[in-house]
C-alpha cells in the first residue's frame, strides 16, 4: 500500500512545483457533553497518507531535497491509549506511512515554518479547524514580513482542492476494489429491505435490518444516513426520521448506502409496500426507470457531466405531458423549469471517498467537465408529487390520486473506455 500513496503524493508534488502542500487531518467532533462521535478521517488527507488518526499534518514539500513528505503525529502516550485506543506514535510512522521526516504535532510551530520557507506558495484548504487556520496564517505572516530581508518565501496562500480533486476523480486499480465491495454490501442490504417489507412494519425496521447488514459484512457503516420514506414521507429528499408505519398502498423509497475502507456506495430504489403499485404510482414509476435509463445512455467518455441530466429532464418532462400533469411545449416547458416542483435535484454527483465527491463538474471554460474512464457518478432521477404541491402559473390543479408519490431510483455507474458500467445492477428495478 505505501507504494500505491507514494504515487498519488508524487502525482501532486510534480505539480506544485516549487510549493508546500499543507493538510490537516479532521478535527475530532463531539456528539453530546463529552461525547464524541466515531472519528472519520479527512478524505484528503486520506488519500495522500493513509493515516487514520487525529490530530495530525501531513506536509508536501515540492523544494526540499530530503523531505518531501512530512508527517506531524501524536507521540506515543500509554495512559491515554488506556483510554482512547492506539496511536502509531512519531517511531513507528516513519515506517508504516513512508513519511520521509515524523515528528510529534507538539513540535509543529517548532518544525513547521522551515518546510514554509522553502516554498515559493503555500497550498492549503481554509477548513474547520479554525484553530489550525489561525496557526497557519501567523506562521505565513511572519515569513511574509521576513520576505523584504530574505528576499525568498512563500507569497500567495491558494487551496490545493483544484489540483488534487480532478486527481481524485479517477479512481485508481485500489479505490474501484474498496468501491465494488462497498457497492455489494449495499446490494445485499437493498435486496434483503425488499424482501422484508410489507403493511405494517415501521421503516426503521427495515433500516436496522440493512444497517445490520452493513456492520456484519465488515462495512464501517452506512456511507449517509439512511433513507427509509414510505408514502409522502418520498417526497421529502433527505428524510431521515424513519419512524413511520407502512401501509398498504404505500411506496416505499430506500436510499441507503454502504461505507467500506472509507469508500461509499450509494443506491435507491423504490418499490410498492403491498402486493401492487397504483396506477398513477405504476405511471410514474416507469417514467422515472425510463428516465434513468435514457441518462445512463449518456454516460460515455466525451461526453459532458451534464448531458445525463439534460436527457433524464427532457424524458421526465415528456412523460409528465403525456400524463397530462404538465402542458405545454417541451421546449418551453424546460427552458422554463416547469418540471421543478416534480424534479427539483439534479441526476448526477461524483461518488468516492466522499458520497458527494470532489471534483469541479465545471471546467475553467466554463464548459461542463467531460466524462473519462475511471471516473465514478450516480444516476438518479425522481418524481415527487407532494400533497401540497403547486405548479407554476398556467398548469392545471394535480389530481389528488396522484399527490403524495416520491420515487427515485438511483445507480452507481462507473465511466469504462468503452461506454458505461452499472456497479449497482443487482438490486432489481
Amino acid at each position: 500500500m505505501q507504494a500505491l500513496y507514494r504515487h498519488r503524493r508524487q502525482t501532486l508534488l510534480d505539480k506544485i512545483g516549487h510549493g508546500t502542500v499543507v493538510i490537516r487531518s479532521a478535527p475530532l467532533a463531539v456528539m453530546h457533553h463529552d461525547v464524541e462521535y466515531n472519528f472519520r478521517q479527512d478524505s484528503d488527507f486520506f488519500y495522500l497518507t493513509g493515516l487514520d488518526e487525529p490530530e495530525s499534518v501531513a506536509l508536501l514539500v515540492g523544494n526540499h531535497e530530503a523531505h518531501q513528505f512530512v508527517l506531524f503525529v501524536r507521540p506515543k502516550n500509554p495512559i491515554l491509549e488506556t483510554w482512547t485506543g492506539y496511536r502509531v506514535g512519531v517511531e513507528l510512522a516513519k515506517e508504516r506511512f513512508g513519511a520521509d521526516a515524523v515528528y510529534s504535532i507538539e513540535e509543529l510551530d517548532e518544525h513547521l515554518p522551515q518546510y514554509l520557507a522553502c516554498a515559493d506558495r503555500i497550498y492549503y484548504h481554509l477548513g474547520r479547524d479554525r484553530s489550525f487556520n489561525e496557526t497557519l496564517l501567523r506562521h505565513w505572516q511572519t515569513l511574509l514580513a521576513g520576505y523584504q530581508r530574505s528576499g525568498t518565501g512563500p507569497l500567495a496562500l491558494e487551496d490545493y482542492g483544484p489540483l488534487l480533486h480532478g486527481q481524485r476523480l479517477i479512481k485508481d486499480d485500489h479505490e474501484l476494489s474498496q468501491i465494488r465491495t462497498a457497492v455489494e454490501i449495499a446490494v445485499e442490504a437493498h435486496n434483503l429491505a425488499q424482501a422484508l417489507t410489507q403493511p405494517g412494519r415501521y421503516e426503521y425496521e427495515i433500516q436496522a435490518e440493512m444497517e445490520k447488514v452493513f456492520r456484519a459484512q465488515g462495512a464501517m457503516g452506512p456511507a449517509y444516513p439512511s433513507i427509509v420514506a414510505a408514502g409522502a414521507n418520498a417526497c421529502i429528499l433527505h428524510y431521515t426520521s424513519n419512524n413511520t408505519q407502512m401501509q398498504e398502498g404505500d411506496l416505499l423509497l430506500v436510499d441507503a448506502g454502504a461505507s467500506y475502507g472509507y469508500y461509499n456506495s450509494d443506491i435507491t430504489r423504490t418499490f410498492a409496500v403491498g402486493q401492487s403499485m397504483s396506477r398513477e404510482q405504476q405511471a410514474l414509476y416507469e417514467l422515472v426507470l425510463a428516465a434513468q435509463r435514457a441518462a445512463i445512455a449518456q454516460v460515455q467518455p466525451g461526453h459532458r457531466f451534464n448531458q445525463p441530466h439534460d436527457q433524464a429532464v427532457r424524458v421526465l418532462t415528456e412523460g409528465l405531458v403525456d400524463l397530462g400533469l404538465l402542458v405545454g411545449e417541451v421546449e418551453t416547458l424546460i427552458e422554463e423549469e416547469a418540471y421543478k416542483p416534480f424534479y427539483m435535484h439534479r441526476t448526477s454527483h461524483w461518488l468516492g471517498l466522499d458520497v458527494h465527491d470532489v471534483g469541479a463538474y465545471k471546467e475553467a471554460s466554463g464548459e461542463w467537465r467531460l466524462l473519462q474512464a475511471g471516473q465514478l457518478l450516480t444516476i438518479e432521477p425522481g418524481l415527487y408529487v407532494s400533497p401540497t404541491i403547486e405548479l407554476m402559473e398556467g398548469q392545471p390543479p394535480v389530481p389528488p390520486d396522484w399527490r403524495g408519490i416520491g420515487i427515485r431510483i438511483e445507480d452507481d455507474v462507473l465511466v469504462t473506455a468503452e461506454g458505461c458500467e452499472v456497479l449497482t445492477a443487482g438490486v432489481p428495478k
